[in-house]
């Protein structure tokens, strides 16, 4: 469950450097446009993320799902270095938008194609900017995008707010072969504030997510704990716990109390001094490929 034995496992880093809500209003610093994303990214490798995960925005910094976007975006990254893409099916944060438009970019024949997706699980409804979001990531939706998924070789990063998510995807989606083994997932904890159906990150709910496991699976989790007082607790939680690490402009936009992120890098590396504090290495790009059960580079 989680990893290998404490000692020598490798500990995957994610960052999420963009998202769906801040703008440069929020942080000047962070990165909207493609080439931005991939400048970024390619600091982020350098500093010792092997994931990165992928928001898309249009050229006035509005959320977006044109494939075409995530299409530059990835192309950029994999020209400057080879980390694994994972691109979000999250709708964007627009009046209107449905959980079918963050799936568009599975259906463009010309995608440049990530090896991981993230899906979301869970029921819930969001308010942001006076804007009130339901999210119907119903089972039959996710149903539906799993087996496409499995059918383009793109594995999910199960994105989970509550527990009722993880009793489907252990005790539904994955005895009907919808999941190849290792299942990947992450507990989204934090953003009870804005999102109902959302649970508060606290060390007593980590722990009972953790578990909720199957302790017969190798399942690889990671802990998204969002906002600047959970972060740093919350990475540090789940790699003593056994967990990887999600860091980022999407989750956080501080360093520290009252000081703002000059990068998104900045972050990673704050990540990789605790996980050496630790006594863990982080571990490569291809190093998380075969942790995580990628069978192929996508392309």
């Amino acid at each position: 469950m989680g990893g290998s034995d404490m000692a020598n496992r490798k500990v995957i880093i994610t960052v999420a450097q963009t998202g769906a809500f801040h703008g440069k209003e929020s942080i000047a610093s962070i990165p909207l446009q493609p080439a931005e994303i991939a400048a970024s990214a390619y600091d982020c490798v350098n500093a010792g993320a092997a994931v990165i995960h992928i928001h898309a925005r249009d050229k006035n910094g509005v959320s977006s799902n044109d494939p075409k976007i995530y299409s530059e975006i990835g192309a950029a990254i994999k020209a400057k270095c080879d980390p694994i893409l994972q691109y979000s099916t999250a709708p964007a944060n627009i009046p209107g938008a449905t959980a079918e438009d963050g799936m568009r970019l599975l259906y463009d024949k010309d995608l440049f194609k990530p090896e991981m997706c993230s899906l979301d699980c869970s029921l819930i409804g969001t308010t942001w900017a006076k804007r009130t979001f339901i999210y119907e990531w119903t089972r039959e939706f996710l149903v539906k995008y799993m087996k496409m998924m499995q059918a383009m070789n793109i594995k999910p990063e199960l994105e989970c707010f509550n527990i009722e998510t993880l009793e489907d995807i252990f005790d539904i989606f994955r005895p009907m072969g919808l999941l190849d083994d290792p299942v990947s997932l992450s507990f989204v904890m934090g953003m009870n504030r804005i999102s109902q159906g959302a649970i508060h990150f606290s060390e007593e709910n980590l722990d009972f997510m953790i578990k909720k496991l199957p302790h017969d699976l190798k399942v690889n989790f990671s802990t998204i704990s969002i906002g600047a007082k959970n972060h740093i607790p919350g990475l540090t939680m789940s790699v003593l716990k056994g967990g990887n690490i999600r860091v980022g402009m999407e989750d956080n936009i501080y360093y520290a109390p009252g000081r703002l992120l000059k990068s998104n890098a900045e972050i990673v590396e704050k990540a990789v001094r605790i996980v050496h504090e630790l006594g863990l290495e982080v571990a490569s790009p291809d190093e998380a490929r075969v942790i995580l059960g990628l069978s192929q580079k996508a392309s």
